[in-house]
């Protein structure tokens, strides 16, 4: 395909750019679900003059449906756009970035989006959809999922459709909660994934930072005894990648701590646990959850982050070497390769 590809640049090489630039068209009004004609050339940096030309043919092939109150792209659209989406990597370096993001840190799998979910909330949905692609690919029936809290954890829960392969899927929080927004917390998207895919789920109504005295307690209880040892047992693990210092500052950590763990070398944060630049955990969170030798043994972990500010510490997970699937954006897959390039 590759070698296609570069022959059609020699010879036709506007016939690539029409194309880059209708799957554009298309790819925003999908991420968007309706938008107007003005908005959508906003968004893409296009005059609405040579916006409106081409948004007429891709309604007359029948890849648009434009209403009075904007465009929404149509079934066919949708199924034009997956089917192109490889060419498309393949024709802009996606695909040369996935597999060498792939191959540095030893996974099974690495998506890759268009753009940086840190500047574009589009972005930031794509990140999510891809999510979900790799979710559905892994299913397998009456199985358990993990899911920890995060923005770009919720963009996956709310981009979940009804599958019959869900129906008896069991989706659980991979920790307890932070305290802040509902919106965002384990609980929260493990319900919401349940409800949008017609599974199941089960709730851990505890905080995620506990003392030794009411983590031996909480332990003792029964109920809190049995939803643990359902998480503990969770096949696939989704989780979001955070900064280190970011995640303490929001966990209220002691400032001895926070210290600590900077002179350590702390650089990123996921499932409640820190990591140095090589992967090395620095820090333990005492938690009801998941526990690091249930990471290491949980059969698909799934790391779902982007933006180029989470670059650093996106590579620092990755190099935990527990993660199977990791799925980023451009910004943050650029951002890691220049740090892989470092001596």
């Amino acid at each position: 395909m590759r070698q296609l590809i570069e022959l059609q640049q020699q010879l036709v090489p506007d016939l690539l750019e029409v194309m880059r630039k209708r799957y554009m068209i298309l790819h925003q009004v999908m991420l968007s679900d309706t938008i107007g004609r003005r908005t959508l050339a906003n968004a893409l940096e296009m005059t609405e003059r040579v916006l409106r030309a081409e948004t007429e043919f891709l309604k007359e092939q029948g890849l648009l449906e434009i209403h009075s109150a904007g465009m929404r792209i149509s079934e066919h659209g949708r199924t034009t756009l997956e089917q192109l989406e490889p060419l498309y990597k393949s024709m802009f370096g996606l695909s040369e970035l996935e597999e060498k993001l792939r191959a540095a840190f030893g996974l099974k799998q690495v998506l890759i989006v268009q753009g940086d979910s840190e500047t574009s909330v589009q972005t930031k949905r794509e990140l999510g959809r891809a999510a979900c692609q790799v979710l559905r690919a892994t299913i397998r029936p009456s199985d358990v999922v993990a899911v920890t809290g995060g923005t770009t954890l919720s963009h996956v829960a709310n981009q979940l459709a009804p599958t019959a392969s869900m129906k008896d899927i069991w989706f659980v929080p991979a920790r307890g909660g932070l305290g802040e927004s509902l919106d965002y917390q384990a609980n929260t998207l493990a319900s919401t994934m349940a409800k949008r895919t017609g599974g199941h789920y089960r709730l851990l109504h505890v905080p995620d930072h506990l003392g030794e005295e009411a983590f031996a307690s909480l332990m003792q209880e029964p109920n809190i005894k049995e939803i643990v040892s359902v998480i503990r047992s969770a096949r696939i693990v989704v989780h979001g990648i955070g900064d280190a210092m970011v995640m303490a500052r929001r966990r209220k950590l002691e400032h001895d701590v926070v210290e600590a763990m900077k002179a350590d070398g702390a650089l990123a944060e996921a499932f409640g646990f820190y990591f140095d630049r090589s992967g090395s955990v620095v820090h333990k969170m005492q938690t009801v959850g998941l526990r690091l030798e249930d990471i290491v043994n949980t059969e698909c972990v799934i790391g779902v982050a982007g933006g180029a500010g989470k670059g650093e510490a996106i590579a620092a997970v990755m190099r935990f070497g527990h993660n199977d699937v990791l799925v980023t954006d451009e910004a943050a897959a650029l951002e890691i390769v220049s740090l892989l390039d470092q001596p």
